[in-house]
């Protein structure tokens, strides 16, 4: 056994250490049982759950990924130690939309495109492109000590995952839940697919709004090139200064789709005005024109009173024929031109200047173009009460508790969220048309009412599709064709969702579902843990979680979010070259104690400080264990005042620590541990052992309170810095010794 000396050097000892914990099988609770006497299936042995917030398969470690999983392994290392059999299970996600980005952009480097290879071709490019870079995640989270369960790893595109994902779709389509319905959504037109409200993304612009001339009225609109899809105007119930108007129509000056322009006398189109409570006194002149085709909210209104949807904008956003001389053009070249039309007819008022969020798409940051779509949505209002209730009856439990106010907001606000995505990467729609038998469904005008966008059942019971996870051998429909799949995949959510089972075998799931945790950033609160546990209630029964840990974000000094395109992230694989694992989990940790982190590296080179002081300690308590060995596996009798004081202590920081760590304040405990072994620990009582050594009558007793003290110390430690807590263990001239000190046991106090 190596003797601990000369200064603590990383580089030197954690890929070491880490390989001989992956060997050892600890991370597996399986081997727990084993070494606990158990079997894995019994249910004697008390068992802690974590599942990884999957980060995509595109991704490399950032340090939202550090906070992500050093708070949960601080967990899993803390309950192994109590000698639960714990589980952390790790995966990876196949993110739909973002993987095809990354192989597409690949594609173009190379001269060619996803259209020019096909489906099939294309899809075995994005396997390729998985198995080569994919799983450099994982490598990079093994540097930073996490100890999941590798052996269990699983990927969301995996066949038994894939058939769970299927699976759920058409249970969710038999019960009703699932509808194919034509409406406007939130359409990317550079991935050419509809999005999720929780995709979207917001960034602040500073644009025009224009006021114009509308009949006798006149509203603002910071978007005029969708005047050929207005299909009503809007004010409140409330605004007695368009009362008279509502529920009649009136005429309005139009502009010329032809060519030349038309005065606004020659011109006329009849529109209908109607009073909703959806319209904002406020806003402009408290009259909005109602494009249902291109606006979310516009489409609900419209949705409300029967008004009809004119798409004039297509899926690359660009203006279709309805727009007449203005098709072909993007959407921002053809408001410029229109805004010119509009002040050569006189029906532009005037401009000011409007701040506002623009919604882009959360993958490639293009904006976000509303448009009809047939799209395939999840009915939420049901799956929403189950995940309310879930919080409220304290089933679930959000830490902290002010993020169940966001939690409850969205799902008691929810729209129906569309689930299908017009990409190739990802989980196919198990639906099958009959190809002698095709809907259609007029762009230019479709009349939406309250029956139809509430039942669908016109849509739903169309002759022209059959809902199965296998291909039918027969279409039903015209007995002769060979059925054709939807060239559709399901939003990336969707498959995760179901991860606390999906991911687990059917022989681990009555072993480890439910869990007991999932930890993450607040900006994934709805996009994934509300889904995780309606999708657990729904398909096993049961919450997947007892809690959730909201962490806040990793922001710079200065206060700015985090980006690599501003060059202002952060690479913390370069800090675990620089100062080590150890010290970069101890920086993230140590300035965790609020919601959001201002990182400051200084934290981390006070990390590297604490190390040595942690390794000198070793030092020193191993050189007088040498001359007085002794076993630590047993509370020592503490005869001087120094004895007494260092273990009421270290009883202290234990009782401390556990509770602490229980509860999620882990920069807390780490706080505390550190001025425990730092000042009570090292300072005085080392310095006070140093004296009392040279009397023969006590050393042998010192010694005793000095190891066992510092073996408790270790332990405290460990799920915070495991690397340089195992090393110094593992060189221990220790009776009674456990094989690592991951799995040796923390003494409850009496």
């Amino acid at each position: 056994m190596e003797p601990i000396s000369g200064a603590y050097n990383p580089k030197d000892t954690e890929a070491r250490v880490y390989k001989q914990w992956e060997e050892s099988g600890y991370f597996n609770p399986d081997k727990l049982a084993g070494l606990a006497g158990t079997k894995p299936d019994s249910d004697t042995q008390k068992k802690y759950v974590v599942y990884m917030p999957l980060p995509n398969i595109t991704g490399t470690l950032h340090i939202g990924h550090v906070l992500d999983n050093t708070a949960p392994d601080i967990l899993i290392r803390h309950y192994r130690m109590k000698g639960f059999r714990t589980l952390w299970l790790p995966g990876t996600d196949h993110a739909g939309i973002a993987t095809q980005y990354v192989v597409e952009k690949q594609l173009k480097k190379e001269n060619t495109s996803r259209f020019e290879l096909g489906r099939e071709k294309f899809t075995q490019r994005v396997w390729e492109w998985k198995k080569e870079y994919g799983g450099i995640i994982y490598e990079q989270l093994k540097k930073l000590g996490i100890s999941c369960d590798w052996s269990r790893t699983r990927f969301t595109m995996d066949e038994a995952y894939s058939k769970d994902v299927l699976g759920a779709f058409v249970r969710y389509y038999k019960k009703g839940l699932l509808y194919r319905g034509y409406r406007t959504v939130s359409w990317c037109p550079r991935c050419e697919t509809s999005l999720s409200d929780l995709e979207l993304e917001y960034k602040e612009e500073t644009t025009t709004l224009y006021y114009i001339t509308y009949g006798p009225f006149t509203l603002a609109t910071t978007r005029p090139e969708t005047k050929f899809g207005d299909t009503g105007l809007a004010v409140n119930p409330r605004d007695k200064r368009y009362e008279k108007y509502v529920g009649k129509e009136i005429e309005i000056e139009s502009l010329s789709t032809e060519g030349a322009l038309d005065a606004p006398s020659k011109k006329k189109n009849k529109i209908s005005v109607v009073a909703d409570e959806a319209v904002d006194v406020e806003f402009g002149t408290g009259v909005v024109k109602v494009t249902p085709a291109h606006d979310l909210t516009d489409f609900e209104i419209g949705s409300r009173h029967n008004l009809p949807l004119v798409q004039v904008i297509d899926e690359r956003g660009r203006m279709n024929e309805l727009a007449g001389k203005y098709a072909g053009m993007k959407t921002s070249d053809a408001r410029a031109k229109i805004v010119e039309d509009l002040k050569a007819t006189g029906l532009l008022q005037k401009e000011e200047l409007y701040v506002h969020n623009v919604s882009v798409c959360y993958r490639c940051a293009h904006a976000i173009e509303p448009i009809p779509s047939k799209q395939w949505f999840l009915k939420m209002e049901p799956l929403a009460k189950t995940a309310l209730d879930a919080v409220k009856s304290g089933s679930v439990k959000i830490n902290p508790e002010n993020f169940e106010k966001p939690y409850t907001a969205w799902l008691e606000n929810i729209r129906d969220w569309t689930v299908s995505r017009q990409i190739w990467w990802g989980h196919r729609l198990p639906v099958y048309f009959c190809k002698n038998k095709q809907e259609e469904v007029s762009k230019s005008e479709v009349l939406i009412s309250k029956q139809a966008q509430n039942s669908n059942n016109k849509i739903q019971n169309a002759d022209n599709f059959v809902v199965s996870i296998e291909k039918p051998k027969e279409c039903p429909f015209c007995k002769n064709c060979e059925m054709e799949q939807s060239p559709d995949v399901l939003d990336t959510w969707f498959s995760s969702a179901l991860w606390p089972f999906a991911g687990l075998s059917e022989k681990d799931r009555k072993n480890y579902y439910p869990g007991d945790l999932v930890a993450n950033a607040r900006d994934i609160l709805n996009l994934w843990d509300t889904r995780m546990i309606f999708s657990g209630i729904e398909f096993m029964g049961a919450v997947p979680f007892k809690n959730i840990l909201v962490h806040g974000t990793v922001l710079t000094k200065d206060g700015k979010r985090m980006s690599k395109s501003l060059g202002t992230g952060i690479d913390p694989l370069k800090y675990i070259n620089e100062y080590g694992a150890d010290a970069t989990r101890f920086g993230v940790i140590w300035q965790a104690s609020g919601q959001d982190i201002r990182w400051d590296e200084s934290a981390v080179a006070a990390g590297r400080k604490f190390l040595n002081k942690i390794w000198n300690a070793g030092r020193f308590v191993s050189q007088k264990i040498g001359d007085f060995p002794v076993s630590a596996a047993r509370e020592p009798e503490a005869r001087t005042e120094a004895d007494k004081k260092i273990m009421d202590s270290l009883m202290r920081a234990k009782t401390s620590s556990a509770r602490g760590i229980e509860s999620f304040e882990f920069s807390k405990v780490l706080h505390e541990l550190y001025d425990f072994f730092w000042h009570d620990f090292c300072d005085s009582y080392i310095e006070s052992a140093k004296l009392q050594t040279e009397s023969n009558s006590t050393a042998k007793f010192t010694v005793s309170v000095l190891s066992f003290v510092f073996l408790e110390s270790l332990k405290l430690l460990h799920p915070f810095v495991p690397f340089v807590t195992e090393e110094i263990y593992q060189r221990l001239s220790i009776t009674d010794k456990k094989e690592f000190l991951m799995v040796e046991n923390i003494q409850e106090n009496s």
